[in-house]
């Protein structure tokens, strides 16, 4: 879907679990134009038609979901039958106690469940053959005490349909195929032509010049993992910020990120939604 980010999705999504959720007076109000697109509400719809859509369209994403996270939207959003408390931080206890956790841990898991949530509303509405393929595994280590900075990209892709051959490359600098294709514009050539479920691996070196003190993978089709190694070497920043699912560069504050003795930092993501921004920023 072009024009519905997953950043705007998740926005909307948090506004309506507020309150009764779903049971909500103001529900027409509280449904922004992103959860119109993906629900398919329409300017016609009166409270009872937007509040039987959104209810339809959420469960059926939240049983796509592991148990615990179905669960906690589900509880988030006043759909489940035991969590339809009138507040949204009743509702919180309600699923701290069922999941057996704290109320801390269980806020965090709401927040993971509404982004994967939204990852596969955006999926589900792309056109067929829109997603050819996605990201299982993408690692980057990222060199920037050289005169141009220099990564390395392996990653490892999945066909979700057949006849998937060719992978798009990063949109800036200067980049050579170690491994896996024939560069063609910004576009990797596979070798061969995958069907769908088939994998294969891509290896890039990458030139590229900084605009900002930030590296952030953006990635336009779902990705599983994403590890990042970045070496500053002897002119280290003041401080380095981890940056996740944010809406896009120019985000610079997060949690702190050590930097070692070798003057490296390493950050793990998962599951990373389509449109947020992952990565670090330094100062």
């Amino acid at each position: 879907m072009v024009d519905v980010s997953a950043a705007d999705l998740v926005s909307e999504l948090k506004i309506l679990r507020k309150g009764r959720g779903i049971a909500t007076m103001r529900l027409a109000e509280r449904t922004g134009s992103a959860l119109r697109r993906v629900c398919r509400i329409s300017g016609e719809d009166d409270a009872a038609e937007i509040r039987r859509k959104l209810s339809e369209r959420l469960a059926e994403l939240a049983g796509k979901l592991p148990h615990d996270l179905r669960v906690a939207v589900l509880a988030a959003f006043a759909l489940h039958k035991d969590a339809q408390n009138p507040f949204y931080q009743e509702r919180v206890r309600w699923l701290a106690r069922t999941l057996e956790r704290h109320d801390r841990t269980v806020r965090r898991r709401v927040d993971e469940a509404i982004t994967r949530l939204a990852e596969l509303a955006i999926a589900g509405q792309h056109p067929a053959g829109d997603q050819r393929w996605h990201t299982e595994e993408l690692r980057v280590t990222l060199a920037l005490d050289r005169p141009v900075p220099e990564s390395f990209v392996l990653r490892r892709i999945i066909a979700d349909v057949d006849g998937v051959s060719e992978v798009d490359v990063p949109a800036a600098g200067e980049v050579e195929v170690f491994h896996g294709g024939t560069l063609a514009g910004r576009a990797v050539e596979l070798p061969d032509t995958l069907r769908r479920g088939e994998r294969h691996e891509i290896a890039l070196r990458v030139r590229a010049e900084l605009p900002q003190p930030q590296w952030l993978c953006v990635p336009r089709q779902p990705c599983d993992l994403f590890d990042l190694h970045l070496r500053f070497g002897a002119e280290r920043p003041v401080e380095v910020a981890l940056l996740e699912q944010v809406p896009g560069e120019g985000v610079t504050s997060g949690p702190a990120v050590p930097i070692d003795r070798a003057g490296e930092v390493h950050v793990r993501f998962r599951h990373l939604a389509p449109g947020f921004g992952y990565g670090v920023s330094w100062t």
